[in-house]
């Protein structure tokens, strides 16, 4: 069985698969002084309980964007699983895409992972929307290359900076206004809306902006924890896919079994 393992600046999410099959998947909080032994006692727990046999696991793959947790997740698959994980960008990994950008190895090894999945599974050309700690943007050509993005704040970390950066405005939750004005009448309201609505601006505005630079109508993919939330309120966003970063690992893995 493969344990797939994405790392994020927020959540790091382990899935096991027994070929293409997924036995089950566990989120924990990314944080820096979490050791690998942490990590191992708390993953096979939940494991156990959700009936999956750690002893199982031959082959790992990761893909991480906070460079200081890669040590401690190797461990955790060589101590644990008895295995040595593949990282989505280690030299002679091989992706079976073109990375078309200036230096590849800045492009973060989420956005490839979904890159790959998604045109596996849609086909491009495409523009895939993940609402993580960060929204990005990023583009597929119709060949199955990545082909860069754009990078804006997540809309929950914008709602943190505008609670922390002033005197009186709330830490919120995230919500669709729904039905409410635009224009609120209440402190409450004016920054559920500016926020929500203002994030519905910032998807249309760069799907247009990405289309008309291409010269081309790409699909739209969501992923991440709020797409759905967000799919709903515009119809630029034509589907929404939660899987598709462990899918994309499954894929890479495939790719490089020995």
């Amino acid at each position: 069985m493969l344990l797939a393992v994405d790392c994020g600046n927020t959540n790091v999410v382990f899935a096991v698969y027994d070929g293409e099959d997924l036995k089950g998947q566990w989120r924990a909080a990314t944080k820096t002084e979490r050791t690998s032994d942490e990590y191992g006692i708390w993953l096979t727990q939940l494991m156990a309980h959700d009936h999956v046999d750690a002893t199982a696991v031959t082959h790992a793959i990761v893909a991480s964007v906070v460079p200081s947790k890669n040590f401690d997740l190797k461990r955790l698959c060589e101590k644990y699983f008895k295995c040595k994980p593949i990282f989505v960008g280690d030299p002679g990994v091989d992706l079976g895409a073109d990375i078309k950008v200036d230096n590849p190895a800045e492009a973060g090894a989420d956005r490839v992972v979904n890159a790959l999945a998604a045109h596996a599974t849609y086909a491009g050309p495409l523009i895939i929307i993940d609402f993580g700690t960060a929204t990005t943007f990023d583009v597929v050509d119709k060949t199955g290359a990545y082909c860069g993005g754009c990078i804006a704040p997540g809309i929950n970390l914008s709602m943190e900076a505008l609670h922390m950066a002033t005197a009186q405005l709330p830490r919120l939750p995230v919500q669709n206004p729904g039905g409410a004005p635009v224009v609120g009448t209440s402190t409450i309201a004016a920054m559920t809306s500016g926020v929500f609505w203002g994030y519905i601006g910032l998807i249309e505005g760069l799907v247009t902006r990405i289309r008309a630079e291409r010269g081309e109508s790409l699909k739209v993919i969501a992923t991440g924890g709020l797409a759905p939330l967000f799919a709903e309120a515009t119809p630029v966003i034509e589907y929404t896919d939660q899987d598709l970063t462990m899918r994309g690992l499954l894929q890479i893995h495939n790719r490089n079994a020995r």
